[in-house]
């Protein structure tokens, strides 16, 4: 057990199924609306739900590979939402059923997330049939500073190589998550400026407040 700066010990655990509804309650007191694009157009606010979101959650979490660090009172600190990517042809169809949502904001963070990662292909460049990515990165405003989004990305790659993995992946969108990711070695791939992803009309479909100013796709191969 790790110590947090309050005296507080944590411990790092898998996500079983027990816990999904606490892991869902603490992503919508941080993560939901904290998240940059989630931000820039006001998907929710703090503490509330968002259907959409908390089924793609949910989606993930029962691909078994998730992690979350819990006090020694068992209040959760931070999580790592992860999930198994099956090749490019599972973005190419979650794209095309984003045409069903009539959630316009929703659609447009996921239209940017899966057209610009249809521009890549790391399953080709590795010769993998299945990639792990890291799809969310939550730590609770009360135990930030304290290097938990680090640990707990640290446990998805410990995971991820326990399970087989050769490569992680992650749709860094804000600059915090970037450097992180920079830190454990994770390479850029592809970048989009927000301020040059552009509508129909020629305006930026995101305004994302400072110091977030891109998405970057990155990647880490396990040896």
């Amino acid at each position: 057990m790790e110590k947090l700066a309050n005296g507080n010990g944590w411990r790092m655990e898998l996500i079983t199924e027990p816990w999904f509804p606490k892991v869902i309650q603490h992503l919508r007191q941080t993560f939901f609306a904290d998240e940059p694009l989630n931000k820039a157009v006001s998907l929710c606010h703090p503490g509330h739900g968002h259907t959409l979101l908390e089924r793609h959650s949910l989606s993930s979490l029962h691909d078994g590979i998730s992690a979350m660090a819990v006090t020694n009172n068992g209040e959760i600190a931070g999580v790592v939402v992860n999930g198994i990517l099956h090749g490019n042809a599972d973005t190419g169809r979650a794209l095309e059923k984003l045409a069903e949502t009539d959630d316009d904001k929703f659609r447009k963070i996921f239209t940017l997330l899966y057209e610009e990662n249809l521009k890549i292909d790391l399953f080709k460049q590795f010769s993998v049939e299945q990639i792990f990515e890291i799809r969310i990165l939550s730590v609770d405003s009360k135990f930030r500073g304290q290097g938990l989004a680090k640990a707990l990305m640290r446990k998805s790659e410990e995971i991820a190589r326990d399970n087989g993995f050769r490569v992680m992946k992650t749709d860094a969108t804000g600059l915090f998550s970037q450097r992180v990711a920079s830190s454990l070695g994770f390479t850029d791939r592809h970048e989009v400026k927000y301020d040059e992803y552009l509508d129909e009309h020629g305006r930026p479909v995101f305004h994302v407040g400072a110091p977030h100013d891109r998405l970057k796709i990155m990647y880490k191969t396990l040896g």
